[in-house]
């Protein structure tokens, strides 16, 4: 009897004892617009994780927002501990523009700190009354095109290379010159057919779901799914293009801002979290192209086959992209006349 409550008694003290040295611990996810249900869903699966394997307590708040206003956000101080984005373009801002984060930091998880990837879709109205089928549609007159702004949204940018890289590949056979001449002037007809520029994908989401605007939607095929369910049974559809790009979504903890806080372990442990079966498989459930192949093959009905183009290949990488064509003066300030 003495015996077992001695043993009670040390029990207690053990418990007492791990349960002092646990902590509570906050983190910060700057994201982009159209990450907010993953995260939600994603944030309390890894903190049960985290308490099983530390014991410690952690709440994940979540800032979602056009990818670059976020970029600019956390340059500007906004305290991420980790920096969710659908662009390496806004991570290496944040890198140069602060130096939160150093000049490697794609090297610090597999897959170039990519966990998930996704591509651009059209979502057309019941029925797809102007027949859309594929990229030289959306040039036709009379077809208005949903599409958020490429200098505030990684969205854009992303639709806007999709449609380069359309037009490269159908002028193939063409000398350099030419071929980039006429993928201008494919992405110049396109951006004419656009009535309107949101700021971010969840806008322009709303611009054409909600408020009733344009005749298709170009967006992320992993947004597809949320709004074909928030329209309702049967009033939009997807049309699924020849070709489109390769979104890669990379991950970052913030150096800087995470040594301030004491959170490097668990900001670490968070993004490499997307990585576990359990993290892609909910990649998965939210129409995030997973990077685990065996994953990815499970839910092939899900992802549509179509030819995928890297940023790399259409237009040699993000920093050349953003120099040539985001940049203020750039081509699509040339090509693009906002509607007066």
């Amino acid at each position: 009897m003495i015996a077992k409550l001695i043993i009670r008694s040390l029990l207690v003290a053990l418990a007492i004892s791990t349960g002092a040295h646990a902590k509570e611990i906050a983190i910060l996810n700057v994201s982009y617009d159209v990450t907010r249900e993953f995260y939600q869903e994603y944030n309390p699966l890894f903190a049960a994780f985290w308490k099983e394997k530390t014991g410690d307590a952690v709440t994940v708040n979540q800032s979602h927002g056009g990818s670059s206003k976020q970029a600019r956000a956390v340059i500007d101080g906004l305290a991420a501990d980790v920096v969710t984005m659908n662009q390496a373009l806004d991570i290496d801002a944040i890198q140069e523009r602060s130096g939160a984060i150093p000049t490697g930091w794609a090297a610090r998880l597999p897959n170039r700190s990519v966990p998930y990837t996704s591509t651009i879709l059209f979502v057309v109205r019941r029925g797809n009354p102007k027949q859309i089928k594929d990229w030289d549609d959306l040039v036709r007159p009379g077809v208005s095109v949903i599409i958020p702004n490429p200098k505030t949204s990684g969205n854009g940018r992303y639709s806007y290379l999709a449609a380069w890289g359309y037009a490269q590949k159908k002028n193939a056979g063409a000398e350099e010159t030419a071929r980039e001449t006429k993928a201008q002037e494919f992405v110049a007809q396109l951006f004419a057919n656009v009535p309107v520029l949101d700021t971010g994908g969840r806008g322009a989401t709303t611009t054409f779901a909600q408020r009733g605007i344009g005749d298709v939607l170009l967006t992320f095929e992993n947004e597809i799914a949320l709004i074909l369910k928030e329209a309702g049974p049967g009033k939009l559809q997807v049309v699924v293009p020849s070709v489109s790009v390769r979104a890669d979504n990379p991950v970052v903890w913030v150096d800087k801002v995470v040594a301030k806080h004491d959170t490097a372990t668990v900001a670490r442990g968070y993004l490499e979290y997307l990585y576990s079966d359990a993290g892609q498989e909910l990649a998965a459930k939210h129409h995030f192209r997973p990077q685990n192949a065996t994953i990815l093959a499970k839910y092939a009905d899900r992802f549509r086959p179509l030819e995928l183009l890297s940023v790399e290949q259409i237009a040699g990488g993000w920093t050349k992209a953003q120099k040539i064509h985001f940049a203020d003066g750039g081509l699509f300030d040339q090509i693009y006349q906002p509607r007066k």
